[in-house]
């Protein structure tokens, strides 16, 4: 066996072309892409203003918790695949079993977390978009319909990540 968590192979030169050809470096890779798509398009076409009124009102239903809930989900999940694609990075040199097995145990839950936190944040957009009226939507139906496909998307790339730390 390759002792517990991989350790005993831990240790030796890295190799670049080897590392992104991992399944789930690749699988975070693609995560991450679609994190920045779901929060760029509700950062960059989210909000609008009505002619008469001065104020940004979110494009799904005028309901600003499903532009921050999409934004919010969007970035954390971006940052977190920063963090574990470094941690990917340096895992084959850590020896110890035990950073080892919290480090997995931390990708298992936030990859199950997250992949929870897609499929409500795909229902909610969703339900927000059908609720809105298309004459309240000058700019920005693209993108809301950008960031619902993405989020859509984003349930199965983190249950594959979630698959791979399982």
């Amino acid at each position: 066996g390759g002792g517990a968590y991989g350790a005993a192979k831990a240790g030796g030169a890295f190799d670049l072309v080897r590392f992104v050809q991992q399944p789930q470096v690749l699988a975070r890779i693609v995560s991450a892409v679609f994190a920045l798509i779901v929060f760029s398009c509700l950062v960059g076409d989210g909000y609008m203003n009505q002619a008469e009124d001065p104020r940004l009102l979110c494009v799904f239903n005028h309901n600003e918790d499903a532009c921050r809930y999409g934004i919010g989900i969007g970035v954390l999940a971006f940052l977190a695949c920063i963090f574990f694609f470094m941690v990917d990075v340096y895992f084959p040199q850590i020896s110890n079993t035990t950073d080892r097995k919290y480090l997995v145990l931390a990708d298992l839950g936030f990859s199950g977390l997250w992949t929870f936190l897609w499929f409500i944040g795909f229902c909610f957009l969703t339900n927000q978009w059908s609720w809105t009226r298309a004459e309240n939507v000058y700019i920005g139906a693209d993108s809301a319909r950008a960031a619902i496909t993405f989020s859509f998307f984003s349930i199965f790339s983190w249950g594959l990540l979630l698959t791979f730390a399982y």
